[in-house]
């Protein structure tokens, strides 16, 4: 990675925080220039606008928080392990792997009514994440492991929609306890299906 690339990366490190944290509305320019201890002209020599910076964060945010959810369920072997990693990265609402929390629900609140282009990329990672956990568990029902009963969409629908709940019920109130919650029943579920 050459310099110029290396500067890219280091702003759109120090700045992602404050686009999750703040919103795309909410971070300023300045905001910006303040984190990174760059001038303006620097800032610029990397990104033509706040439009651009703003679509580099909201995919360096979405695919940091998909590439965790990926390698924690590629450490498992089984579809029931797997599922329970998904889940546990999303165990820590308060001090989440993010900060500032999880991008999908931050920048979905922004980008319901103000700007297709991001509820479009929005619409697709929640659709991704619900079709990961759908195979996953269809998976489990193939090699035997969960019985053909449970209803894999049902299960997915519910589960991500959970842990975006339970992630702004425990931000809010500044308690975990209302997503450990969660995190049981949605286990427990799993568990009453599995065989094996």
């Amino acid at each position: 990675m050459g310099k110029a690339e290396r500067t890219r990366q280091f702003i759109i490190e120090q700045a992602a925080p404050l686009f999750n944290e703040k919103g795309i509305a909410g971070t300023t320019i300045d905001d910006i220039l303040a984190t990174t201890k760059m001038a303006k002209g620097g800032l610029y020599g990397h990104f033509e606008s706040k439009d651009e910076i703003a679509r580099v964060m909201v995919d360096y945010l979405l695919g940091k928080l998909s590439d965790k959810i990926a390698s924690a369920m590629a450490h498992e072997k089984t579809a029931v392990k797997k599922i329970f990693a998904f889940i546990d990265v999303y165990k820590d609402p308060i001090k989440s792997y993010i900060d500032g929390g999880c991008p999908v629900l931050n920048f979905g609140v922004e980008a319901d009514d103000n700007n297709p282009e991001l509820k479009a990329k929005l619409k697709m990672i929640i659709e991704g994440g619900q079709e990961v956990i759908k195979t996953t568990i269809n998976d489990g029902v193939t090699n035997g492991e969960l019985s053909p009963e449970i209803d894999a969409a049902g299960y997915a629908i519910k589960m991500f929609a959970s842990l975006e709940g339970g992630m702004l019920v425990s931000r809010v109130t500044g308690d975990s306890k209302y997503m450990h919650s969660l995190i049981k029943m949605l286990k427990d579920e799993l568990k009453s299906y599995q065989l094996k």
